[in-house]
């Protein structure tokens, strides 16, 4: 059994002990070292992954060369590549692991099978994919209606233990600002 999944899907939904026992069996446990790709373009996407250890980021390689953090997924948290699953075409992002780093598969196949003989668990899934959603929406907001140091002030007053886990550049990368801008502002001690 995964206590850590199991105690998050409770917040939203109560499985009965037999549900439970189907879910995990169905999980796929991925160990990653420190910078390993779960995911690279080109290769399909091959499901959900809860992060139980570790910080993963989700970026791509814009056509400057740069990359671009999408997102990032700590304990707790799910990544994915959802355009990936959804179209059922190969990624064009990458998912790498910032630490050494422990997941749990959903494989698409077994969801969609766990949708039809556990139905409880579509509305945890719904409202994950709406939290991210306004996570996403709240970031864009940010980038639009804040400047970069309002935007790092925001991050770092909601999120101060993360700034000790993530590479200055990768939050520079992820907050839509330059390293040499994230240097200034650290070297203010804002």
């Amino acid at each position: 059994m995964y206590p850590q999944i199991l105690n998050h899907i409770k917040k939203y939904v109560q499985l009965e002990a037999h549900e439970e026992q189907l879910l995990c069996e169905t999980l796929q446990v991925i160990r990653l070292k420190k910078k390993q790709y779960l995911l690279e373009p080109g290769k399909h996407c091959q499901g959900n992954y809860f992060v139980l250890k570790g910080c993963l980021r989700q970026y791509f390689v814009n056509t400057k060369l740069n990359e671009q953090i999408i997102q990032f997924g700590l304990e707790n948290w799910w990544i994915t590549d959802q355009d990936s699953l959804l179209s059922k075409q190969p990624s064009n992002c990458f998912i790498q692991a910032l630490e050494e780093s422990e997941v749990l598969l959903l494989t698409e196949k077994s969801r969609l099978m766990l949708f039809e003989r556990i139905p409880k668990l579509q509305a945890y899934f719904l409202a994950m994919m709406q939290k991210a959603f306004v996570a996403s929406q709240r970031r864009i907001g940010f980038i639009f209606n804040m400047n970069d140091e309002e935007r790092y002030r925001h991050f770092a007053k909601l999120f101060p233990d993360f700034l000790q886990r993530v590479p200055q550049y990768m939050l520079a990368s992820y907050l839509g600002f330059t390293p040499q801008f994230m240097s200034r502002l650290r070297a203010k001690k804002i």
